[in-house]
């Protein structure tokens, strides 16, 4: 069988170089290629485009890029005619994935499409999820909740377990976890800014300031997969450290600050208390997004800790609300208050309990339908 995997972003990466190993396993013969990064290519999928070269997020970002946009496009199609393959999956970048799913449907119908880790059209754009079930063949879900939403519409998508929880579990069983200090007894905080420039420029100065406010506490800036340490190493100051063992920094950390995104999910899966933030453009303006919530998104909160939990496990500072006065306030409450983070981490054991591993279920799920 030969695959043809698209994915737009280091998490992405991670996650599809976790199921070509499954794939592969059940078919060693098979052979992989697409779009993607360093992980699927040590995986041993051709890569035509790393994502380096794709992951702009923002109506500014897209804008200056167009060019390049617009040539990765060129780039996937040629190449999806090139190899003609058995199966497509997408993984997660949907404003790109969405394109190619279409291309493919109408110029390569007899390929298989297979969508993992689809738009999260539960949140926001629920028109997406027509789009969705009309130009793929299946949808391999990572949320428990999921499925009953494709129902409500008519549509069929199949729960195979989520790929955070999954490479968690991994790395908490193996020996790097072991011999690390325990958060209680830590006196780090950890800075978790984001996978793309744009978010590292827009939110890293504004938690490194709220960070320094705690003297007593070591900072630790995570850097995220395909991103150089110029991205960073601009905004901090002498024994302010940049630290490429993401899941080993959260694991020590008493404490973290962590731009909106998987990361809220590592690093409540983890075990690490945190505060979490959101940059938005234009921000001052936008202060009233949370009254407006209902009508723009159909989800109440922003970070998946809290969907998962349905409640506010977590602090979510966004738009107006993201200061490095408000992320002290709330970094000084967990720390002060006894109850707070024995409460957070009760509730972050009670969404470990709903998530199961991935890769496995969405290799086996594909196999059988392709």
């Amino acid at each position: 069988m030969k695959y043809f995997l698209i994915a737009g972003e280091a998490s992405g990466d991670n996650h599809a170089a976790a199921l070509m190993a499954q794939l592969r396993q059940a078919d060693p013969q098979a052979t992989f290629c697409g779009l993607g990064g360093d992980r699927m290519a040590a995986a041993g999928c051709r890569l035509y485009q790393n994502y380096r070269q794709m992951a702009f997020m923002g109506f500014a970002a897209v804008l200056a890029h167009l060019p390049l946009i617009r040539r990765n496009f060129l780039i996937a199609r040629r190449a999806l005619l090139d190899e003609q393959p058995d199966a497509l999956i997408l993984i997660d970048y949907p404003s790109f994935n969405l394109k190619m799913a279409a291309f493919c449907r109408r110029r390569l119908p007899k390929t298989k499409i297979y969508y993992y880790i689809p738009p999260k059209v539960w949140a926001w754009k629920r028109w997406r999820i027509h789009q969705i079930a009309k130009l793929c063949d299946e949808v391999l879900a990572i949320f428990p909740f999921e499925p009953d939403f494709y129902a409500r519409y008519g549509y069929q998508c199949t729960y195979v377990g989520n790929p955070t929880a999954e490479a968690i579990n991994k790395y908490l069983n193996s020996n790097n976890a072991a011999g690390l200090t325990s958060n209680s007894e830590s006196g780090l905080i950890a800075i978790l800014p984001g996978s793309r420039p744009s978010e590292v420029k827009h939110c890293l100065p504004v938690m490194l300031e709220a960070a320094r406010r705690f003297p007593d506490y070591r900072i630790v800036v995570t850097a995220a997969p395909g991103m150089d340490d110029s991205a960073y190493t601009p905004y901090l100051r002498e024994g302010e450290t940049l630290s490429r063992e993401t899941y080993a920094c959260v694991r020590s950390a008493r404490i973290a600050v962590v731009n909106s995104g998987t990361a809220t999910l590592e690093t409540a899966l983890l075990g690490c208390p945190q505060v979490a933030v959101y940059h938005l453009a234009c921000a001052r303006f936008l202060g009233w997004i949370r009254g407006l919530q209902p009508l723009v998104f159909s989800i109440r909160y922003f970070t998946l800790v809290n969907i998962l939990a349905g409640k506010e496990v977590i602090r979510e500072l966004v738009a107006n609300d993201f200061t490095a006065d408000k992320i002290e306030a709330e970094l000084r409450r967990l720390l002060k208050d006894d109850s707070a983070i024995p409460a957070m981490l009760s509730d972050y054991e009670h969404i470990r309990t709903m998530l199961s591993t991935c890769s496995l279920s969405a290799a086996e799920a594909i196999i059988r339908h392709t």
